[in-house]
C-alpha cells in the first residue's frame, strides 16, 4: 500500500514498458457507487494524458452531467495502480478523479472528490491529520438468481446448492451438511461450503493491494459471508471497498457462482451490512482514546458519536440508500434500529468495540450502513457528522448498556429514537438536515439535490408503483 502511494506517472509508464503491458483500464464510480471503466491501448498513453485527463461523456453516467454540458475529464491517480487479474491480456488498472473541464477543478459530483475534500477539511480545521475507516462488508453467494418485473408479472428466485431449504433435494447425491437458517456464524466445513472460495477471494484481494485479515461464514445460513480487510484512510478505504466488490463478484463468477451485496436478498434471513469503524488521529496519536472515560473514549470521541446520532437519519440517505436497505433495518436480526451507543453491544447503532488498553485500536463502529452505499459518500457523511458534533460540542446522551431491542419495547425505552423506516424518510431527513454536509464545500447543494431527485424518481417510485407479490396473497380475494 505505501509503495503505491508514492508512485508517479513516470513510474506507471515505466512499469508498462518493463512488464510489457498491453492495456490500461481506467476506473471510476458514478454518483450511486456503480463501477465504470474504459480500456486504452497502453501505447496511446503518455504523461500529457495523465496531466490533462481523458475526455468522456458525463451525460451517460448515472447522476453526472446533462446532455447539453456532457463533457468531463477523468484523471488517473498513479497511487491506485494495480495489475488487473480479471483481464486475459496484461492490463494495469487505476482509479480516476473526475475533473470539470471548466476551470479544471474537481467535479462537484465526483464521489472520490467528495471523499478527498472531507479529508482536507479534517486537516484544515486542525481536528486531525487522518481519519481511519475500517469497513466490514458482508455478502451472499448463490448458484442461481432469476428476477423479472413486467406489466403482468413480477418475481425473484434465488437458490444456493448449500442453502438450508435444499436439505430434501433429489436428483443427485445429497450429502447433508447444510447450515440452518440464521445459524451460519463461524460454521465450520463441511457445513461452511465457501471456505475455499473465500480463501481464493482473499488471494485476489491481496493482488489488488487490499489486505485481507480474516474470513468466515456469516449468520445467514443460505450463503452469507464476510471477509475482513485492513483499515486505511478515508479515501483509501473507499477505494478498497470498490476493489472488494469488484474482486468478490468476479471471483465468484469465475467459479460459476454469483455474489450479491443487496442488504436483504432473503426474507427471514440475516441482512448484509457495511459497518463503518472510525478513529481520528493527530500527531501520530489516536484522539479517540482516553483512559478512564466511558469505554476509554475521549471527549472528542463522545462528541463525534453525538454528531453521528444527531444526524443519523440524514446520513442514512447515503449510508443506507436503497429501498432494500430498510428490509434489513428491522428488529431481530442484529441490525441497529435505535439511535443509541453502547460499549460492546451489537444491538446499538454505534458500538464501541472492546480493545482493552490498546489505545491504537480504540474506535467507534457505526453499524447502520450497508453495501448499497457509495463508500466515498457514506464515509464522508459520517466524518462530517462527527466533525459537526465535535465543533459544536453536541450534547452527549447516556449510553444504553442492555439488550436494546427489548429495552426499546419497554416503558422506559419508548423515548428512544430510531433510524428511518424507509428510504423516503431518510431522504426527507436529508432534505431538512444537510448543513453539516456543506462545511468546507465537501458536499454541494447540487449533489444533494441530484441525489434526492434520482432516489425519489428512479428508485422509490419504481418500487412503489408496482404491485408486490405479497399483495396478491393479501388482497386478490378482496
Amino acid at each position: 500500500m505505501a509503495v503505491n502511494r508514492e508512485l508517479t506517472v513516470r513510474d506507471v509508464l515505466q512499469q508498462i514498458k518493463d512488464d510489457e503491458i498491453e492495456f490500461v483500464d481506467l476506473k471510476f464510480v458514478d454518483l450511486l457507487g456503480g463501477l465504470q471503466h474504459i480500456t486504452f491501448a497502453a501505447d496511446t498513453l503518455d504523461e500529457g494524458a495523465f496531466a490533462r485527463g481523458l475526455n468522456f461523456d458525463g451525460s451517460s453516467v448515472r447522476g453526472f452531467q446533462a446532455i447539453a454540458e456532457s463533457d468531463l475529464l477523468m484523471r488517473p491517480d498513479p497511487a491506485t495502480l494495480f495489475r488487473d487479474p480479471f483481464h486475459d491480456e496484461p492490463t494495469l488498472s487505476m482509479f480516476c478523479d473526475i475533473i470539470d473541464p471548466k476551470g479544471h477543478k474537481s467535479y462537484s459530483r465526483d464521489p472520490r472528490g467528495v471523499a478527498r475534500r472531507a479529508e482536507t477539511l479534517l486537516q484544515s480545521i486542525g481536528l486531525g491529520d487522518v481519519a481511519y475507516f475500517g469497513l466490514e462488508i458482508e455478502f451472499y453467494v448463490f448458484d442461481d438468481v432469476r428476477f423479472d418485473s413486467a406489466t403482468q408479472h413480477a418475481f425473484y428466485f434465488v437458490n444456493g446448492e448449500n442453502a438450508f431449504w435444499n436439505t430434501g433435494q433429489g436428483g443427485k447425491p445429497n450429502l447433508g451438511h447444510r447450515v440452518g437458517q440464521k445459524g451460519g456464524y463461524f460454521a465450520a466445513p463441511p457445513k461452511d461450503a465457501f471456505h475455499n472460495l473465500r480463501s481464493k477471494m482473499c488471494k485476489v484481494l491481496r493482488s489488488l493491494g487490499v489486505q485481507p485479515e480474516l474470513h468466515h461464514h456469516e449468520v445467514g445460513g443460505a450463503g452469507q459471508n464476510e471477509i475482513g480487510i485492513r483499515f486505511d484512510s478515508l479515501i483509501k478505504s473507499a477505494d478498497n471497498a470498490i476493489k472488494f466488490k469488484y474482486a468478490i463478484k468476479n471471483t465468484a463468477t469465475r467459479y460459476g457462482k454469483t455474489a450479491t451485496f443487496m442488504p436483504k436478498p432473503l426474507f427471514q434471513e440475516a441482512g448484509s451490512g457495511m459497518h463503518h469503524n472510525v478513529s481520528i488521529w493527530k500527531g501520530g496519536k489516536n484522539t479517540f482514546y482516553e483512559s478512564g472515560g466511558y469505554a476509554d473514549l475521549s471527549r472528542t470521541a463522545l462528541h463525534f458519536i453525538a454528531g453521528i446520532l444527531k444526524h443519523a437519519p440524514a446520513i442514512c440517505a447515503f449510508a443506507s440508500p436503497s429501498t432494500n436497505s430498510y428490509r434489513r433495518l428491522v428488529p431481530g436480526y442484529e441490525a441497529p434500529v435505535n439511535l443509541v451507543y453502547s460499549n460492546r453491544n451489537r444491538s446499538a447503532c454505534v458500538r464501541i468495540p472492546f480493545t482493552g488498553a490498546n489505545r491504537n485500536a480504540k474506535r467507534i463502529e457505526f453499524r447502520t450502513p450497508d453495501p448499497t452505499a457509495n463508500p466515498y459518500l457514506s464515509c464522508a457523511a459520517v466524518l462530517l457528522a462527527g466533525i459537526d458534533g465535535v465543533i459544536n460540542e453536541t450534547e452527549i446522551p447516556d449510553p444504553v448498556d442492555k439488550d436494546i431491542f427489548k429495552f426499546a419495547t419497554s416503558e422506559h425505552g419508548k423515548h428512544l429514537q430510531a433510524v428511518p423506516s424507509s428510504l423516503s424518510e431518510a431522504l426527507d431527513a436529508l432534505e431538512t438536515d444537510h448543513e453539516f454536509l456543506l462545511r468546507g464545500e465537501v458536499f454541494t447543494m447540487d449533489l444533494i439535490h441530484t441525489w434526492l431527485k434520482w432516489k425519489r424518481d428512479r428508485e422509490i417510485d419504481h418500487v412503489a408503483l408496482r404491485p408486490h407479490p405479497s399483495e396478491f396473497e393479501l388482497y386478490f380475494d378482496a
